[in-house]
C-alpha cells in the first residue's frame, strides 16, 4: 500500500506522497479528475507531471470520496411516489415531501431507506431537506404552480448537483417567469431542468419515474443520455451510402 494524500473540497490536504513536487502535481491534477465525474481512475505521473523524473514509472489512483447521492422529491402524488422507490432501489438517500400527510404514509412506503416529510410549508420543508445543497439532486413534482414556485424559492442561493422541474413546457415556463420576477439569476434559472427527464415517450408514472432518475444518473455521471448503440446506426448508413456509391459507378461504367 502506498502512501496517501487527502484533498478535501474547500482545500485542505492531508498526509503526503513524501515529495513535495509531487504532492503539488497531484493536487493540481486532482482539479481535472474531479471535473471529470470519474469514481476512480489510475494515472502514471508521466502523464500529468513528465518533468518529475524520478517518478516517471510511478502510478497515482484518484478516487472520489462522497457521500450517498441524495435525492429529494417534492410531491407523493403518483410520479413522486414511483420516483422514490426507484430512487431507494438505486442506492439514493431519498426524501419525500408534501404537504398532504395522507400521502407519506409510512404503509405507503415500507422502506424506512425512504424519509418522509409531511409539511404545511414547502418553502421550510425544502431547505432543511437539501441544506447546503452539495451532493444532493431535487426533483420538483407537485400538483400545482404554487407549490412548484414555493419548492424553487427555497433553491435560489444554492448549488445542487440537478434541479428538475415537472410539468408542460407553459407550465414550467410559467414557474421560471416568476422566479425572473422575484430576482432569481439567469443562471440559476438556466440550471433547471424544466420540463424534467429524458424523452423516453414516457406515459404511466412509473416510466415518467424512469425517465427522471435516469437523467439524473447521466447528469451524475457525466453520460449524454443518447443511446449507447447510436453509433452502430451511423456506421450502417455511412456503409449504405458506400455501397450505393459504388453500384451507381458500376452502372455508369458499363457499354
Amino acid at each position: 500500500m502506498g502512501a496517501k494524500l487527502l484533498i478535501a473540497e474547500e482545500g485542505t490536504i492531508t498526509g503526503s506522497l513524501e515529495d513535495a513536487n509531487l504532492d503539488a502535481a497531484v493536487i493540481k491534477q486532482a482539479g481535472s479528475f474531479l471535473e471529470s465525474r470519474d469514481e476512480t481512475r489510475a494515472f502514471s505521473v508521466a502523464e500529468f507531471a513528465p518533468d518529475l523524473s524520478d517518478w516517471t514509472n510511478a502510478r497515482v489512483l484518484f478516487e472520489r470520496l462522497q457521500p450517498e447521492p441524495h435525492l429529494v422529491i417534492c410531491g407523493a402524488g403518483h410520479v413522486g411516489a414511483a420516483l422514490a422507490k426507484l430512487a431507494s432501489l438505486l442506492g439514493y438517500t431519498t426524501t419525500l415531501i408534501d404537504d398532504r400527510a395522507e400521502f407519506v404514509l409510512r404503509e405507503q412506503f415500507p422502506d424506512e431507506r425512504i424519509k418522509l416529510v409531511a409539511t404545511e410549508n414547502w418553502t421550510n420543508a425544502v431547505r432543511e431537506a437539501v441544506r447546503s445543497g452539495h451532493g444532493v439532486s431535487i426533483a420538483i413534482v407537485t400538483r400545482g404552480h404554487n407549490e412548484d414556485e414555493q419548492c424553487m424559492r427555497a433553491l435560489l442561493e444554492l448549488e445542487l448537483d440537478y434541479v428538475g422541474l415537472i410539468g408542460s413546457k407553459r407550465r414550467t415556463s410559467i414557474v421560471l417567469e416568476r422566479l425572473r420576477d422575484a430576482g432569481a439569476s439567469e443562471s440559476f434559472r438556466g440550471r433547471v431542468r424544466a420540463p424534467i427527464g429524458l424523452d423516453i415517450a414516457a406515459v404511466t408514472p412509473e416510466e415518467v419515474a424512469l425517465s427522471i432518475l435516469a437523467e439524473i444518473v447521466a447528469e451524475r455521471r457525466g453520460g449524454s443520455g443518447g443511446s449507447l448503440s447510436a453509433w452502430r446506426r451511423v456506421e450502417e448508413r455511412k456503409k449504405g451510402k458506400g455501397e450505393r456509391g459504388k453500384g451507381k459507378a458500376r452502372e455508369g461504367g458499363g457499354t
